[in-house]
This record gives structure tokens, sequence and C-alpha cells, in this order.
């Protein structure tokens, strides 16, 4: 069954809509005149950096608003972004579980939970709120703003979370879920490339310090190949034990993989 279909979202159906018609009743559509509050920006360009139609403009203005702007406006502390964070990240790692689920059939649970934490971390998901510019829409006190509020990793990470629960609750799971593939999701074999290659070799150095086995030696074995394409073999040793052997094109990319071959050895049969 490929992803998307009804049948297989048929089980969030209940609970989900439960939870908007909730929400829906408690906040009611707001008659705003279209512009964020203090910043001057129109709801509309939001919309259009989102790819969501704006229903309820509320949900969105409140998955905006940092805590810093209550102080200026006398708002309740609960008026912010964070409980509308704590529902988006719920949300995010259902659908993102679920994605991995059906896009890696042959993975084991490891893989999959260590994928998943990849593609959620703050990081990630900081990076992804810059590059879609929604740093000029956050709410805040001047203080905050002078502080690099709009460009602060955590603050930007927390809106993307905010923001799915907000195209979650005006929409619902099917919109939120299409949200997050377009914006996030679609970019997941460079991020899993890139994170978990990266952690290869600082795995293994973790290892050998924690065990006073001192530092990894790489050594590299061959360049073969044009000078525009060449492709190395390298291989790590650990107390003049050789541990892994990875090819790459790149120095890098040998290294990696040899640590995780290293690694993969010591898992199954100890340093000898």
């Amino acid at each position: 069954m490929s992803p998307g279909t009804s049948q297989e979202h048929a089980v969030h159906g209940g609970w989900f809509n439960g939870i908007i018609r909730f929400f829906r009743r408690a906040w009611g559509p707001e008659q705003a005149d279209g512009f964020l509050p203090d910043n001057g920006l129109r709801l509309q360009d939001l919309s259009r950096v989102l790819g969501v139609r704006i229903e309820n403009p509320k949900l969105y203005i409140q998955a905006l608003k940092h805590r810093s702007f209550l102080n200026v406006s006398n708002e309740k502390h609960f008026s912010s972004y964070e409980r509308m964070e704590f529902l988006g990240d719920a949300i995010l790692s259902t659908i993102t579980a679920e994605f991995l689920f059906q896009k890696y059939p042959e993975s084991d649970e490891g893989f999959l939970t260590k994928g998943k934490s990849h593609l959620v971390n703050k990081k990630t998901l900081a990076h992804k709120a810059e590059a879609l510019g929604l740093g000029q829409f956050i709410v805040m006190s001047d203080g905050e703003e002078r502080s690099g509020g709009r460009s602060r990793s955590s603050i930007l990470s927390d809106v993307f979370e905010a923001l799915i629960a907000a195209v979650y609750l005006d929409h619902g799971y099917h919109t939120a879920r299409k949200f997050v593939l377009d914006t996030l999701l679609c970019d997941t074999e460079r991020i899993l490339q890139s994170e978990m290659n990266s952690n290869f070799k600082g795995d293994l150095l973790e290892y050998t310090q924690g065990k006073d086995l001192g530092i990894p030696q790489y050594i590299v074995v061959s360049e073969t190949g044009p000078e525009h394409q060449k492709e190395f073999t390298i291989q790590v040793a650990v107390k003049d034990t050789i541990l892994g052997c990875g090819r790459g094109l790149s120095k890098k990319e040998a290294e990696q993989q040899a640590a995780k071959e290293a690694l993969q050895r010591i898992k199954n049969n100890g340093i000898q």
C-alpha cells in the first residue's frame, strides 16, 4: 500500500478530528484584518510561504507568538506558541514515524529510530524554518528581536512545530502530513545520509576513548580513478588492529564507512 491512501490513514481520523472539533469550538474563527500583530506582515504572505490556505488566523497567530510578546500585550502565559509546539511535536513524530516505516520496509527498528531522531531534531527543524523564512513572521518583543531572536535556532524549531499544529487544527491530519512531506521529509535522503554518516567517526571515537583505547587512526590504502573522480580506500585502526575498511569518492566518506564497519565489528566481536 502506498503512502497517502485513505485506508492507510483511517486510523487517525477519529481522535484527530475530535481534537480539531474541540479546538475549533474553543477558539472559533477570528475576524482579523489579515495582519500579524506588531510586525506588519500579512497572513496571506505566511499562507504563500506555507503553501496552506489559512481558514482560522488565530491558530497561526498563536503559533508565531513568542512568550516575550506576552509581557508587551499583557496576555496570559498560555497564549504563546508553547502549547502549539507541544501538539506539533507529537504530530510531527507520528507523521515521520509513519513515513519512515513505509519508505524503508526492510529496515530494522534501530535504523527507523535513529532516522527519526535525525529528521525531527532541533537543528534540522531550525534549518527548514530558516529556509522557509519563518523568522520574519514571529511575533516577539523588541528586546527579544534585538538579541537575535528571529534567527535563534531554538525559537525557529519551536515555531516550525507550532505551525504544524496550526495546520493540523485548521485543516486536519492529511493536510498537516502533506505540509510536513513538502517542507521536511522531501529531503529525507540527503538529511539521513549527512546526519547518519557524520556520526560514525564520532561514535567510534567516543567508544575508544571511553575504553581507554586511544584515538582511532585512519590510513589511506589507495586512491584510484581520474583526478576529478577519485575513489579512496581507507582503513581504521585501534591499538594497531585494523577494525574497518571503507571506500568513497572523498576521504571523509571513506573514513565514515570505515568507522561504520569498525563499529559493527566491535558490536559483534569486540576488540581482539
